[in-house]
């Protein structure tokens, strides 16, 4: 298989099928990208006379249709099969429509990434057990498909099966703007007065995490999903109103109304493995800011044998020490608890 384009994506998608045994192919605008993807162990420089059987396109949003029709006319003959990992689906397909063989490309896009970007932030495990949409268009081969599919597979990813339209809503609704309400959030820091950001805590890192992204990139993703944007967008500015309404007359009873709503969209959100959501709770450890600590705690976390299912810390800027939070099944916090306690750990949930 060939990677046009080895940032982080491309890179990933390169360590993942290497993983498998995978020959790989990589190319790049960027002799340096393709040298460092290279020595990562991501695949090859493509030569003129390779003849992949997929071509994974993964290159930015403004220049998908471009790049997924230059490989449709260089592979023509070949039987190759092209997908990119872009994402927005709509787009690009409607820039190769017309391509005598669009039936050759069939659309997918990976739902895992990184603020950071480049080859140096790739990872073999970036796309495990994430959802990795596919979206076939009314003409894609079914060989095409099932291609694409057997290659989200070897990288660890869960296929999720969309039409393009369809995937543009529901990144608009899940990706898109979520990002844009978080760098609205954010940007209300930017100017804040020094003594109101020393009460910084992990609630506002939490919602403002995202919005460290590269803002040339969301541009581009954001722009190119315009219409499914606008859309929800015209429906969280309705939202909005309400609060402002509710919290200028003093409404208490509209306020928490409001709030429900959104506890009951944190719910929605699928579970593990893309099962339903279940009952989770949190325990707290201060750890001191010493190396090595963190370390022992999560040994210690493994020795209580309680399944860790995700964690997040965060550091007190007056103190050398930093709370951790483990998040667990609700029915194993008091096991948890206890373990660490017996191990000297400072506790609370």
């Amino acid at each position: 298989m060939e990677i046009v384009g080895a940032g982080l994506l491309g890179t990933s998608v390169g360590l993942a099928c290497r993983r498998s045994g995978v020959e790989v192919l990589l190319t790049d605008i960027s002799s340096e990208h393709v040298r460092t993807a290279s020595g990562l162990g991501a695949g090859r420089p493509r030569r003129a006379d390779d003849r992949p059987a997929l071509v994974v396109v993964a290159v930015p949003p403004d220049h998908l249709g471009t790049a997924i029709r230059e490989a449709l006319d260089r592979t023509a003959g070949t039987g190759a099969v092209i997908t990119d990992v872009g994402s927005v689906k709509s787009g690009p397909l409607a820039a190769v429509a017309d391509h005598p063989d669009v039936a050759r490309y069939v659309g997918s896009h990976p739902m895992a990434g990184s603020e950071r970007s480049g080859p140096l932030a790739g990872s073999a495990s970036l796309f495990d057990g994430r959802p990795w949409a596919i979206t076939p268009h009314l003409d894609s081969d079914v060989e095409a498909v099932e291609l694409v599919e057997e290659m989200v597979r070897l990288c660890g990813a869960t296929p999720v099966w969309l039409t393009p339209e369809e995937h543009d809503r529901a990144v608009a609704r899940t990706s898109h703007v979520p990002h844009l309400v978080a760098a609205t959030v954010a940007s209300r820091l930017a100017t804040a007065p020094e003594n109101h950001l020393a009460l910084s805590g992990q609630g506002v890192r939490d919602v403002t995490r995202v919005a460290g992204g590269d803002p040339a990139l969301y541009g581009q993703i954001v722009t190119g999903n315009a219409e499914a944007v606008l859309a929800l967008l015209g429906e969280v500015r309705e939202q909005l109103d309400r609060v402002i309404a509710a919290v200028g007359a003093g409404d208490r009873d509209a306020l928490e109304s409001l709030l429900a709503e959104g506890v009951a969209g944190t719910r929605a959100i699928p579970g593990k493995h893309g099962g339903p959501p279940r009952p989770m709770g949190s325990v707290w450890v201060s750890v001191p800011d010493v190396a090595g600590e963190l370390a022992r705690l999560l040994a210690d976390a493994v020795a209580s044998e309680v399944n860790i299912e995700d964690i997040r810390i965060d550091h007190d800027p007056a103190r050398p020490v930093g709370l951790v939070e483990l998040l667990v099944e609700e029915s194993r916090v008091e096991h948890l608890l206890g373990s660490l306690e017996s191990r000297g750990w400072v506790t609370h949930r």
